[in-house]
């Protein structure tokens, strides 16, 4: 009999089924605009057109007029006036709610620091009493 070899041989399985993915191409938004046409600095009407006269005269602003000193005053815009007052009253309101909540507090503060002052300055007065040259005079 001949010999018999027994020659190993390694399994090599199956590719495994990968879906291809099919991408789209990207695309985005390209802003445009439309082109904005500027006339010559030379541009003229021609002579056969009649202008129109399209400009308006603003009102004068209403003035206040102080007799005894003979003064006029311009009146503020009354946009100007509201937003002034606005400001005023809640400055107001904020200083008054403010003061009311703050007040105790600061009464607090004030009577501690005190406290630790005048306890400060007894110390200072009993150092001053203890020292040698005091003793000795």
């Amino acid at each position: 009999m001949e010999p018999y070899i027994d020659i190993p041989r390694t399994v090599i399985p199956k590719p495994l089924d990968i879906p291809q993915l099919h991408l789209k191409q990207p695309s985005a938004y390209v802003p445009s605009y439309k082109p904005m046409v500027v006339p010559p600095a030379d541009l003229e009407a021609p002579p056969e057109t009649k202008t129109e006269d399209t400009a308006t005269e603003q009102p004068e602003p209403p003035k206040l007029q102080i007799p005894v000193l003979d003064i006029q005053m311009p009146l503020p815009e009354p946009a100007v006036v509201v937003t002034a007052i606005t400001t005023a009253v809640v400055a107001v309101g904020a200083t008054s709610i403010t003061q009311t909540l703050f007040e105790p507090i600061k009464k607090k503060v004030q009577k501690q620091l005190q406290a630790k002052v005048n306890k400060w300055k007894e110390n200072q007065k009993k150092k001053k009493d203890s020292s040698p040259k005091s003793k000795t005079e």
